[in-house]
């Protein structure tokens, strides 16, 4: 028998596990550790809240938790309750697959300044994050301002721009709609440093932004190279690129009474505000021949009293784990970080790709875990039973995959008429529904 720790329960972690249990069959025992009560990761805490079909694949990693091989143990944090190094004791191998939920500073002067807020944290905040409910952004000014160009920030600008009726069907919580239905922002300016070509938006995230209800986006034209050039883009991206094209030829829709403006090859400086944020200096930038952004030198304002940077996430450091400082994530070798350890997902290649790309990055691993110890080896770990047996001796409240079944039947009995569930947000809240309070 051999035993294996995945610590985190997101995508990478789930296609770890199914990939695990397909090449061992029952020769193996699975653990699906989590900080949270709840698993999904990812999908719960940062898939937008409207886009629900995005959501269903956890139906998916359902059918891999109910597998006799897996177990899922909920609300113990790695690296507090228990150690990398304990881990590695009562494991054949443990892989951290815990993604890279912290935001990268945009290290200019005044990001310190109330109003200015990470995407993680922004995200967190309206899709029930139990570390972001008091995040309370500031929704009272008229301008706000997303800086980054790529889908969390094509995410946050579309939250902001939508009102009470388009939220139907969604699981955005309670707080946060009932803060986004008071919201004063008609205009959210989307900063890139670089160019249209350089977005990393989908199209299909792109094209909902021309069917808002009371919101029109805004693109200048003169910010295109010529059209001839997006025939050596990826068709995904040239898709993007079209559609970007069409709402600069359409002009913004003057019937609608907020604004989504695209503010292309503009790099933010500084922040400024007395006491609080209030504008952005940003400077004019142009391309080298690299591709690099280049700053001109000319410089002008840009309103805004909530500031939320999307400039990409890093991996928050495990003690004992080696850890790659440039790419925020763990040093690790197509994966392996040393022996009987390894890094998944965001964790190993930084945050990059979708959902679906860690499905062939968790079958890497698992395929360089059973190189080293083939199916039909035997370990002599002590593996799950070990681990609960720690965990109750320090008198950590651990939670199963039948206690998320209890939990998720009380978010969906708490649920606003339209909505799939309303989340609990506390890790009191999650512990109350199992008695555990």
């Amino acid at each position: 028998m051999r035993h294996f720790a995945i610590v985190g329960s997101g995508p990478a972690g789930f296609y770890t596990a199914e990939a695990l249990a397909k090449a061992y069959g029952d020769q193996a025992r699975i653990d699906i550790i989590d900080r949270y009560p709840v698993p999904y990761g990812l999908i719960r805490f940062g898939v937008a809240p409207d886009h629900q079909s995005l959501k269903a694949v956890s139906k998916r990693y359902d059918q891999v938790a109910e597998g006799e091989q897996v177990s899922f143990i909920g609300n113990v944090a790695v690296g507090c309750d228990v150690s990398a190094d304990e881990l590695r004791g009562l494991y054949d191998a443990v892989i951290l697959a815990i993604g890279a939920p912290h935001d990268r500073k945009l290290g200019i002067p005044g990001e310190e300044l109330p109003g200015v807020v990470g995407s993680a944290e922004f995200v967190g905040w309206y899709n029930g994050h139990p570390d972001f409910p008091d995040l309370a952004p500031p929704l009272g000014g008229t301008h706000a301002a997303v800086i980054g160009n790529g889908n969390v920030a094509l995410d946050c600008a579309r939250i902001l721009s939508k009102n009470h009726h388009e939220f139907e069907g969604s699981d955005i919580v309670g707080h946060a709609l009932e803060a986004l239905d008071k919201s004063e922002i008609q205009t959210i300016t989307i900063l890139g440093r670089r160019g249209p070509h350089q977005i990393s938006m989908p199209p299909k995230e792109l094209g909902e932004l021309g069917h808002l209800e009371g919101a029109t986006p805004d693109v200048d034209g003169a910010d295109f190279p010529p059209v001839e050039a997006d025939e050596t883009l990826e068709p995904g991206h040239r898709k993007s690129i079209t559609i970007l094209r069409e709402f600069a030829a359409t002009g913004p829709d003057a019937s609608k009474t907020k604004k989504i403006v695209f503010d292309f090859f503009a790099k933010p400086i500084r922040i400024e505000g007395e006491g609080k944020a209030e504008r952005i200096i940003v400077e004019r930038t142009l391309l080298d021949e690299s591709g690099a952004a280049k700053g001109t030198g000319e410089t002008y304002e840009v309103p805004a009293s909530l500031i939320v940077t999307s400039i990409g996430y890093q991996t928050p450091r495990i003690d004992g784990v080696p850890y790659n400082e440039r790419g925020g994530k763990f040093a690790n070798d197509k994966g392996r970080i040393g022996d009987g350890l390894y890094a998944v997902g965001w964790a190993r290649r930084g945050p990059t790709g979708t959902i679906g790309t860690n499905r062939p990055d968790g079958y890497e691993v698992a395929e360089q875990v059973a190189a080293a110890m083939p199916p039909g080896s035997d370990g002599a770990k002590a593996g799950g039973g070990g681990l609960v047996a720690l965990l109750d001796e320090r008198g950590i409240k651990r939670t199963s995959f039948d206690d998320w079944r209890s939990i998720e039947a009380a978010e969906v009995a708490a649920a606003r008429p339209g909505s799939p569930r309303e989340k609990f947000v506390r890790h009191q809240d999650w512990l109350k529904v199992l008695g555990h309070s």
